[in-house]
């Protein structure tokens, strides 16, 4: 008796621009990242914003981008005015990923915008957009999964995992994370 496969790898094809660049610009950008955007000293930042520019992603002004992000397709990033994108933060950026103005991503953490479908023995890969509004602090270690949208000042607590839209104003934590309270912002400065 033959069994069903759960997958088979050898039947996977990619979808037609997937990545949305052909494979030898995908090649080149993985190059520069290596060789000229993680090797840059901690302070260029505007150095890093000119390199994810120049390869297609909207980056706002006062953006602080450290050197050791990775960016797997820079032309499906945007990130807004003075947000911050820490240490070691992976922006696996299958589809979209958008980061507002003053959000926090902060060192390890892990936005994911594609996965596979289990229940198909081909296995296909398809991608989701993830939206982190203005003001949110994505704190360390967090994932942050397909299809995923963070309200508006949402503070998402560390080595939490988002699996679903999280309501603005809150301070969520857990795996799957969950509201804990209501996040208050305190008088100006």
């Amino acid at each position: 008796m033959t069994e069903t496969p759960y997958q088979d790898l050898s039947r996977f094809r990619l979808p037609e621009d997937f990545r949305g660049r052909p494979g030898w610009y995908v090649q080149l950008w993985w190059i520069v990242e290596a060789l000229l955007f993680r090797p840059s000293p901690q302070f260029l930042y505007g150095w890093r914003r000119w390199l994810l520019r120049k390869f297609g992603a909207k980056i706002g002004r006062g953006a602080i981008i450290r050197p050791t992000v990775k960016t797997q397709f820079p032309w499906k990033v945007t990130i807004g005015d003075y947000a911050w994108i820490g240490d070691d933060v992976v922006l696996y950026s299958l589809g979209p990923i958008e980061v507002g103005h003053d959000a926090v991503i902060s060192q390890k953490s892990y936005l994911c915008t594609g996965s596979h479908d289990p229940g198909m023995p081909d296995f296909p890969i398809y991608s989701k957009p993830i939206y982190i509004e203005p003001e949110c602090w994505i704190a360390t270690d967090v994932y942050v999964g397909p299809g995923v949208r963070i309200g508006r000042g949402t503070l998402v607590g560390a080595r939490s995992s988002v699996f679903k839209d999280l309501p603005a104003g809150k301070i969520c934590m857990g795996s799957p994370a969950r509201i804990i309270k209501d996040r208050v912002a305190g008088p100006p400065r």
